[in-house]
């Protein structure tokens, strides 16, 4: 998938509700806009207003960022099941973002995901919340029949975290032009560790994007491990 994607959605908070589109390149940005007021970021969950944040009674920040709402939006996604090709899927999100938190703490009292794959005619996915599209991604693909796979970022051969963590999306690593230094690496540290071929990334990428040279992750798992 190449260009910007746009993603129907809906944007949800004490005031009330209302349609959006989300754009995306699939990697680090994501905008939209929310009441005539633009929003981007790198991550559904650090969308800032381009224009300095608008008056306190229209949203809530914390540091900046869309807080005190909920964020629904639509992925595709493809699913490669044997026997029948490749089939086109639907991931529906949900993103909760509570209200800040207490000083001195400084964080939300609540951030949850959920997320359920629309496929041929059955909901794949579970009512809990999940931390990151990792955790989430992760369950899914344990849910799907015997014999389906996800096609995406998150599935692929090329693909790591890095070991200091990461966040909620878009922080997958994409190494499709190092692939054969990516098949060595065998742990954090070393001259085949991970650290040693970050600075050869070709990009970062959402969970979710989907490029021309996916493969899928095979029992050499990088540094993150196989998939699922």
């Amino acid at each position: 998938m190449n260009g910007l994607q746009r993603l129907p959605g809906r944007y949800t908070d004490r005031h009330g509700a209302q349609d959006v589109v989300f754009e995306s390149d699939g990697r680090e940005l994501i905008r939209t806009t929310i009441r005539g007021v633009r929003f981007e970021g790198e991550s559904m969950d650090a969308l800032g207003a381009l224009s300095g944040e608008p008056p306190a009674e229209m949203f809530r920040f914390l540091d900046g960022d869309l807080c005190s709402c909920l964020l629904e939006w639509e992925v595709p996604l493809r699913v490669d099941v044997a026997g029948r090709d490749t089939r086109a899927g639907v991931l529906r999100c949900a993103l909760r973002l509570g209200d800040p938190g207490p000083a001195p703490h400084r964080g939300l009292d609540e951030q949850s995901l959920t997320v359920a794959l629309r496929l041929d005619g059955h909901t794949y996915g579970g009512p809990a919340g999940h931390d990151d599209f990792e955790a989430a991604l992760y369950d899914i693909q344990h849910r799907l029949p015997p014999g389906a796979r996800l096609r995406a970022c998150v599935a692929c051969a090329w693909s790591d975290y890095s070991p200091a963590g990461h966040g909620l999306m878009a922080g997958l690593a994409c190494f499709r032009d190092a692939k054969d230094r990516y098949r060595r690496v065998d742990g954090k540290h070393g001259p085949h560790g991970i650290f040693a071929l970050w600075p050869e990334r070709t990009e970062q990428v959402q969970e979710t994007h989907l490029c021309g040279e996916f493969e899928p992750r095979g029992a050499h798992g990088g540094y993150r491990g196989p998939f699922p």
